[in-house]
């Protein structure tokens, strides 16, 4: 008997810790359980060759709303070349609506409704030693001889300290290189937001402290570069919280990265006086702040004090040494264009490291499904269920903010126009006006059609300067000096820009400057050095505008650890 666990992700980079879990909470089937991983990039027909080429006996799907469509598609054509294989699915995406999944797949044999553990742990014996029969098992909905659907009793939530660790037999994780691992310490919310699933499940699991502290070790021994926590508040237990980044700040080992999703308002003091002390690049902090809009906040029975969010997230970012992610959902109940506008103004004024903007997804099994016709919300039939337009927010709105949303992804996220965007801010009354702005632009000239290298993507900007704002000489003249900084904090450009200043006047300083190898003690490689010029104030009493000459010397061995920028010294002459 070969049961095949299935998965297909977002990403290559990313992995699902479900299907590792299952397997190794039915340890005892070991020889019987594989695995096979896929994304959403793979073909159906690639999907559907590979695992023929396996032949299982069994067949499961892992399901959520970015695979389902994929899944679907590859069951649907699994069944035509095998008709006698059991195939089952899991997941949060067919769980509450196991019975209407069941009838849209009639080649399905099953669901596994809600935690799967102890579910596929009993499934797994029903089809290996024939231990126990399917009306027996809690947590499934299946297909009956007749044709008929059954389902069983629901399972209880188990006990988060049975579940074994689901990387320990991974080959010493080389199975995970270059790839995300994602772990939970806690599952459950004590929170009730609307939108989202974890919100059904109140009571909050946490795992063992000791058998926590005994699976960190292994992945900061094995240097892992990032660990993802799945907790949906991590910081929901203060003592938790505090116990694990104690635990990893005294064991750093200066390489790996743990993320976590936590609520800023609640962070503590004494919480946010231990993140201060921890190595810049240790943890990253993500936040979803959603909307700043007080109607909106309480209508998705979200429990938030804005006000704290602010201080705390200005407290963290202080520190210089906590990349804090934060979020933002469009579509959400009395929050119209202009309210949206405000709460990406008020979110962006807190300066996070990146500022996610997504579009309302409405779940199956979700309080906010069962309000969508009092808010006007019309969504996708189809998975991701991707909001359309609300009573607040029309289509042509939706269309406008998925253009800004492009923008802030390119030009804010990105890291790469730091400078050059904090520059273009002064120029509009609102940082949504700006993106606004540059959307609609991108828009008219056909650009969301094209795949542009960074260069242009800088290039673009001049012309948005030239054509919105009728840009002169000397603003052009700072803007190329601005994204010529900006280029080089992140990378040595192998070729230089059309908007560069000329160098050929310096190339003979900057080969003496290089030739100097007692002045270059203490740098890295490789180095470069960038002229730039600045209007001065020749004094007070005057006014008279000068030009002062100066270079900065790009160090791309020593880099920030939070953004990666290379380290920059400014020089006023290389003499």
């Amino acid at each position: 008997m070969k049961i095949l666990l299935t998965a297909v992700n977002a990403k290559y980079i990313h992995s699902n810790p479900a299907i590792y879990s299952l397997k190794r909470y039915a340890d005892c089937y070991r020889d019987h359980i594989f695995l096979s991983e896929y994304t959403i990039n793979h073909y159906p027909d690639q999907i559907l060759q590979s695992l023929y080429k396996q032949k299982p006996d069994v067949l499961a799907f892992s399901c959520y709303i970015w695979n389902i469509g994929i899944i679907e598609e590859v069951i649907k054509e699994y069944r035509k070349l095998d008709p006698k294989v059991k195939i089952w699915v899991g997941g949060p995406e067919v769980s509450y609506d196991a019975r209407a999944c069941m009838e849209r797949i009639p080649e399905l044999d099953g669901v596994m409704v809600g935690e799967g553990e102890e579910t596929f742990l009993e499934l797994a014996g029903h089809y290996v030693k024939d231990a126990m029969p399917l009306q027996d098992i809690k947590g499934l909905c299946y297909r009956k001889e007749d044709g008929s659907i059954a389902e069983t009793a629901c399972r209880m939530p188990l006990d988060f300290a049975r579940l074994p660790f689901m990387y320990e037999e991974m080959k010493g994780l080389d199975a995970f290189e270059n790839r995300i691992i994602y772990y939970e310490t806690s599952r459950g919310c004590p929170f009730s937001c609307s939108y989202c699933l974890s919100s059904i499940d109140k009571r909050v699991r946490l795992r063992d402290f000791d058998l926590v502290k005994e699976e960190l070790q292994l992945f900061l021994d094995k240097k892992v570069a990032q660990v993802k926590f799945i907790d949906r508040t991590f910081n929901c237990n203060k003592e938790h919280a505090m116990a694990i980044w104690r635990f990893i700040k005294e064991q750093d080992n200066g390489i790996t990265n743990f993320h976590f999703e936590i609520a800023a308002d609640i962070l503590t003091e004494e919480e946010m006086e231990l993140i201060k002390t921890m190595r810049p690049g240790l943890i990253q902090l993500e936040i979803g702040v959603q909307s700043t809009n007080p109607e909106t906040i309480k209508a998705i029975n979200r429990a938030m004090n804005l006000e704290k969010v602010a201080r705390n997230v200005a407290r963290v970012k202080s520190g210089r040494n906590i990349h804090q992610h934060l979020d933002l959902i469009a579509g959400l109940p009395y929050e119209d264009y202009d309210s949206f506008a405000k709460s990406f103004n008020d979110v962006y004024a807190m300066e996070p490291d990146q500022l996610q903007l997504g579009f309302l997804k409405v779940l199956k099994g979700s309080y906010m499904k069962e309000v969508c016709k009092e808010h006007g919300i019309v969504y996708k039939s189809k998975a991701p269920y991707e909001v359309l337009y609300t009573k607040y927010l029309s289509y042509d709105d939706m269309l406008r903010l998925k253009a800004l949303e492009d923008m802030v992804e390119v030009y804010y996220n990105s890291g790469q126009f730091m400078n050059t965007i904090k520059f273009m801010e002064h120029f509009y009354e609102t940082p949504f006006a700006l993106y606004e702005s540059l959307g609609a632009f991108y828009e008219r000239k056909g650009y969301f059609l094209v795949n542009h290298a960074r260069i242009r993507r800088y290039e673009i900007l001049r012309e948005f300067l030239i054509e919105e704002l009728d840009a002169g000489e000397d603003m052009l003249t700072v803007l190329d000096e601005v994204m010529m900084y900006d280029l080089y904090i992140r990378e040595k450009m192998k070729t230089r820009p059309k908007f560069a200043n000329a160098v050929d006047e310096y190339k003979k300083l900057y080969k003496e400057f290089f030739f100097d190898k007692e002045r270059l003690k203490g740098y890295g490689e490789p180095l470069h050095l960038e002229h730039f010029t600045m209007d001065v104030k020749e004094s007070a009493k005057t006014g008279k505008a000068v030009k002062r000459d100066y270079f900065i010397l790009f160090d791309y061995s020593r880099r920030e650890p939070l953004h990666g920028q290379a380290y920059a010294k400014e020089l006023d002459s290389l003499a």
